[in-house]
Formats: structure tokens, sequence, C-alpha cells
């Protein structure tokens, strides 16, 4: 069974969470439903599988966002953790896959790898971010 699971992380989903956790006002709450669609095209879930998963994920990160406004980079990295803990197996779940917990274990791995990535996902947005900010003002 291990060698038919993927070891790889969600890396849309996890650059999503960044964004979204990095620059709350960036993205409109109904980003999540062409994103997600986009994400369902080219992973091979079933269509609509991520645009829920998405747009829930957005709908939460939301209610967050407005219960706690001056988060720091340990609540970020805390709460990017927990939805990619939630993410994965609701992923699976929605795929068609019966969870047991021989399943839950094999997944341990990904999640782990996925949840250890974020700091230098958000690392690589945050520069990002300053090069986008850089040249609008250049250009303004």
């Amino acid at each position: 069974m291990a060698d038919i699971m993927p070891m790889a992380p969600p890396l849309g989903f996890i650059i999503f969470l960044g964004w979204r956790l990095m620059r709350p006002g960036l993205m409109p709450l109904w980003v999540g439903v062409p994103l997600g669609a986009f994400d369902d095209l080219f992973s091979g879930q079933p269509f609509g599988s991520a645009i829920f998963l998405w747009s829930v994920t957005m709908i939460a990160l939301e209610l967050i966002e407005t219960r706690f406004p001056w988060r720091g980079f340990w609540q970020d990295w805390f709460t990017a953790g927990f939805a990619i803990l939630l993410y994965i197996p609701a992923a699976m779940i929605v795929s068609g896959a019966t969870l047991s917990v021989e399943l839950l274990l094999v997944i341990l791995p990904q999640i782990a790898l996925s949840i250890m990535l974020y700091p230098l996902i958000a690392r690589v947005i945050a520069r990002a971010d300053r090069f986008r900010l850089s040249r609008a003002r250049r250009i303004g």
C-alpha cells in the first residue's frame, strides 16, 4: 500500500494557504472556487473536491482573521498545519477512499512533510510579495 500512496505534499494548497495567511486582504472570499477548480483539473481528484475544500478553507481562514487579526508566524504555521492536517484526509474521503487506521498511518509522512514545508513556502511567498510591491511602487 505504501508504494501507491503519494508522498508529495499538496503544493497548490500550501501555496494557497501561504498567500492567504501572509496577505489576508489580497484574495477575495470566492477565490477558492476558481483556484480549487484549477487544482481539480490537474490533480486528478474528482471535479469539485478542491473547489469545496478550498472554499471551506477560505471561509475558515476568514473567520480566524476576524477573530485574531494580530496573528504572528507561529500562529500562521499552526493554522496552516491544522488546515493541512484536515485537508489531506478530507481530500481522500472526497475521492472515495475508505479511511482506515492503516491508511491514516500511511499518509502521516505526507502530512508531516507538508506541515514542515510551510515555513519555506511562506518565505518564498514573502519574497515574491516584496518583489510585487517593489514593482508596483516603481510603476506607480
